[in-house]
């Protein structure tokens, strides 16, 4: 009883370490810590990313998200250690399944989620980036979803890929797994921004700092209506926007924010 104590406890000490999350201002800032294995999703940083967004997401005071990570890698993808350690399909559609509802409610979150990328982003390290709303990556940072090279085409992170990027450029680094620069993942669109090195960590607090300057409740509202209008045809993404908009109109920071323009 004693030992199995002590495993419960340390395996929820390593999953708290690989994760590290830190709370200043309305903003949760998440940093992947698994440096020696190039922050790698394996089922304990899935957990606990889970269990984050969840917290996230119960929270009305949290306004921002910011993801970032320790070591010289963004994050390398799943652990394909612990994959080949587990070698059945139940395992393998259970895993990847867990990994895109995990990503799914990283884009449902009702605030920002900006990730800050001073490294690789590979396989579902990439997919991990453009599930986040915004990102911002200094020059050093690269992207690739390399899977094809070992065999296997990285088939969900196609699915968030090719919603960052066209679908030419995302079948291209799909079928060839080229790694692509800073500069081009943001031509792209798969990132929002890229940025000198040394200046990363300063443009990630500048783009947070003025999204805190805009009304929460028109960040939330905003957040609500962008990414589910885009899975809509174009009749029924207008009528839900108007909606959401009606709402936002009743809004008290709306209705001051306008009267303060039109001198009331």
């Amino acid at each position: 009883m004693i030992r199995a104590t002590q495993k419960l406890t340390e395996l929820a000490l390593t999953m708290k370490d690989e994760l590290i999350r830190t709370d200043k201002d309305h903003v949760v800032y998440l940093r992947l810590n698994r440096p020696d294995k190039l922050n790698t999703l394996s089922e304990n940083v899935i957990g606990r990313l889970e269990q984050e967004i969840e917290s996230i997401n119960a929270d009305p005071d949290v306004r921002c998200v910011v993801i970032s990570a320790e070591g010289r890698a963004f994050c390398a993808g799943h652990d394909l250690e612990q994959m080949r350690s587990n070698p059945e399909h139940a395992y393998y559609q259970t895993l990847f399944k867990r990994c895109g509802k995990m990503m799914q409610s990283l884009v449902a979150l009702p605030v920002p989620v900006i990730a800050q990328v001073h490294g690789a982003a590979v396989a579902a390290g990439c997919q991990l980036v453009a599930s986040c709303d915004l990102a911002i990556a200094s020059k050093r940072a690269k992207f690739a979803v390399p899977g094809i090279n070992l065999g296997l085409f990285c088939s969900t992170p196609a699915v968030a890929l090719s919603r960052s990027v066209s679908a030419k450029r995302a079948f291209d680094m799909l079928v060839t797994g080229d790694m692509i620069s800073a500069e081009t993942a943001v031509e792209s669109g798969l990132i929002s921004e890229v940025v000198e090195d040394d200046e990363l960590e300063a443009a990630v607090q500048a783009k947070v700092e003025k999204i805190l300057s805009k009304n929460a409740a028109a960040i939330r509202y905003g957040k609500s209506m962008f990414h589910p209008q885009r899975q809509m045809d174009l009749a029924e993404a207008y009528d839900f926007a108007a909606e959401v908009m009606a709402q936002n109109m009743m809004d008290p920071g709306a209705t001051e924010g306008i009267d303060r323009f039109l001198g009331r």
